[in-house]
């Protein structure tokens, strides 16, 4: 266990590093690209579209909440919960890419399903992940580090960095934060995957991003989840 441990310590390091390091040409580009359009649109729109999301968001919180079984996995090692969250992750993954590739199939009309789609088995994913690791969910803390977790992983190199420090001490932070900052955490995930899902409009060409986006996503989601809550279990 020590061995492992020391190996998960090790990877910690590299998954900081990672998540702090400057995007490259091609990703800040977009970025400026994609802040001046959001400039563009009317303050009025995008109030709508935060509280679209925020609940929508809100509302897959709940069912995943219902549908996720407590105290799933108790009395287990660091090795063992990282074994069984990995085969988690596998399952939602192949979910996701059936979704994806089913939803690009159709074109836009079920190319825009997709959107409520995917974030309903993001939020179910994470929700098993904190079961997998020991917390409970019935607590309004840990649903809304589930939260924060999501944003660390679809967002920009700036929003990471702040992001992050909040995680590793969440046992400070969880005090000092009442809700998400929505139209931030609307926009870093738009932004993130936008440019994708554009593509995965377009019939027959649709399926094959959808289902490659799908499994991506959900794999720097399951990279997320993992080192965020193994970094609060070594604490």
């Amino acid at each position: 266990m020590i061995d492992y441990t020391a190996k998960v310590e090790e990877e910690l390091v590299f998954w900081r590093q990672k998540m702090t390091r400057r995007s490259g040409p091609i990703g800040r580009a977009s970025k400026k690209a994609q802040v001046k359009v959001n400039g563009l649109i009317p303050e009025k729109v995008h109030k709508i579209i935060t509280e679209s999301i925020k609940n929508m968001v809100k509302v897959t919180l709940v069912g995943s909440n219902i549908t996720t079984k407590k105290l799933q996995a108790t009395d287990l090692t660091l090795y063992e919960r990282d074994e069984l969250f990995k085969e988690r992750l596998t399952n939602f993954r192949k979910t996701a890419v059936v979704e994806g590739a089913g939803t690009g199939a159709g074109g836009i009309m079920l190319g825009l399903a997709d959107f409520p789609l995917l974030l309903s088995i993001k939020m179910k994913f994470l929700f098993e992940a904190a079961a997998v690791y020991g917390f409970d969910t019935n607590e309004y803390e840990e649903r809304l580090f589930i939260l924060h977790i999501f944003h660390l992983a679809f967002s920009s190199e700036e929003t990471r960095r702040e992001t992050l420090p909040i995680i590793e001490d969440w046992e400070q932070q969880k005090h000092l934060i009442d809700d998400m900052d929505w139209q931030v955490f609307q926009q870093e995930y738009r932004d993130y995957i936008d440019l994708v899902k554009m593509f995965q409009l377009i019939p027959g060409f649709g399926a094959i991003v959808g289902a490659f986006a799908n499994y991506n996503l959900l794999d720097l989601l399951g990279e997320a989840a993992m080192n965020s809550y193994r970094l609060r279990l070594l604490k």
